[in-house]
């Protein structure tokens, strides 16, 4: 008896907002044919650990999070004039390792200059972006941290709607903390104050706010 084959793309492409599907046993090139079916900008994130396949589609309640918190460091790349590379909800992906993810966000800050000007990433070859971004709105995603420890990220910011958590790779696992390593001004405190703000006054008196307290910092 032959199984019949999976339409993984026609699965994923009728998923309502904010809910997920998680296939096991599926090949690696399975998968990477998904990504290229269902290519950038899709309202999807797609996840691979060693055959289970795990798609998410978002809310706009999300995608708010991950911009407000994307505004907050872009902030910061201005105003204290620090090379910030943003690179938004990229594939990971390494063969050899069979583990790939698409974070919230991510960007590089101590390996900004390696990437340099390139608009395209190859993270066969390509250091891992510093900090990657997780917004766990209608899914948890600390089932992704092996993927990201296996292709070497050494930051995870996650958000949970009440608490922003900060996470430092040591010893091929995550360790909570309290202050950022790519971006040493911010703590899990300040970071979580924010988004707090945010909720309850809006995105313009909260970055407005959080501008204020960037020129208090000592240049």
């Amino acid at each position: 008896m032959i199984a019949e084959a999976v339409n993984y793309y026609e699965l994923v492409t009728m998923l309502p907002t904010g809910t997920e599907i998680i296939f096991h046993n599926v090949a690696w090139d399975e998968y990477e044919t998904l990504l290229e079916q269902v290519g950038e900008a899709s309202g999807l994130r797609i996840s691979y650990n060693d055959g289970k396949l795990k798609v998410m589609s978002l809310s706009s309640e999300h995608e708010k999070y991950v911009l407000f918190i994307n505004c907050l460091v872009a902030q910061i790349r201005i105003r204290l004039r620090i090379n910030i590379l943003f690179f938004g909800s990229a594939t990971m992906r390494k063969r050899k390792n069979t583990k790939g993810n698409e974070p919230d966000a991510c960007f590089y800050v101590q390996t900004a200059d390696v990437i340099g000007n390139r608009i395209h990433l190859d993270f066969a070859v390509d250091p891992p972006p510093d900090v990657v971004v997780e917004v766990d709105v209608h899914h948890r995603s600390a089932e992704n941290d092996p993927i990201y420890a296996a292709l070497g990220v050494s930051e995870i910011w996650r958000y949970d709607e009440r608490t922003l958590t900060i996470l430092h790779l040591q010893d091929d696992e995550y360790v909570q903390t309290e202050t950022s390593r790519a971006l040493p001004m911010l703590t899990a405190q300040i970071l979580t104050e924010y988004l707090t703000q945010m909720r309850q006054e809006g995105e313009f008196k909260a970055i407005l706010a959080f501008d204020e307290w960037l020129q208090t910092l000592p240049q």
